[in-house]
């Protein structure tokens, strides 16, 4: 049975986002997968990184202490799947803020005489479901810095033998039947993934 982590982001029981959520939770659910949701602001995360934080972070015997649960759910998973909203061409807040404090060095990366080496290489499945005001071209033009840290760091430190990044852009316009054809989009990529 493959364990997977849904990090989720996202205040408001009734957005996109939160459906987005339930296609991809109910459909690993269906396919016998062990779904760890992480709802970040459900759960109270903290996304501040203090300042001893900040000061122990190589303290590889020491800096997972204060978010020793969400390390421990990461370590267990064999794939990873984020639902958030873009917003302003970036993470919201409290997901930056999971990144900051939980992929440390000795959780998500190692340093080697001074280079960094992947140390989530248990993950195998790596997916990202999220939603964009911007159209793909502005997205494009801004340099698209989500999509970056999926695709380019996440992809890095994992090494997973699939990568999906989906995503529905120009939320501002997007009709019902755009919405729905997305969220059936989805569920086809999670019963693929």
């Amino acid at each position: 049975m493959t364990r997977v982590l849904v990090v989720f982001a996202q205040p408001c029981a009734e957005s996109f986002s939160a459906a987005l959520k339930q296609v991809v939770v109910d459909r690993l659910t269906a396919r016998g997968w062990d779904v760890d949701l992480c709802d970040l602001y459900a759960e109270g995360f903290d996304p501040v990184l203090t300042a001893a934080e900040r000061r122990g972070y190589q303290n590889t015997a020491n800096n997972t202490a204060p978010v020793q649960g969400y390390v421990d759910r990461l370590r267990a998973a064999q794939a990873l799947v984020f639902v958030y909203p873009v917003w302003n061409f970036g993470f919201p807040a409290i997901l930056k803020g999971y990144f900051d404090r939980v992929y440390l060095p000795g959780v998500s990366f190692t340093l080697e005489n001074g280079l960094v080496a992947p140390a989530l290489t248990h993950i195998r499945k790596l997916a990202v479901v999220t939603s964009y005001g911007a159209t793909p071209f502005r997205a494009w033009a801004a340099g698209n810095p989500p999509k970056k840290m999926f695709t380019r760091v996440i992809r890095f430190i994992c090494r997973p033998d699939r990568l999906r990044y989906l995503a529905l852009y120009d939320m501002n316009r997007v009709t019902d039947a755009g919405r729905k054809a997305f969220l059936a989009r989805v569920a086809h990529e999670m019963d693929r993934l």
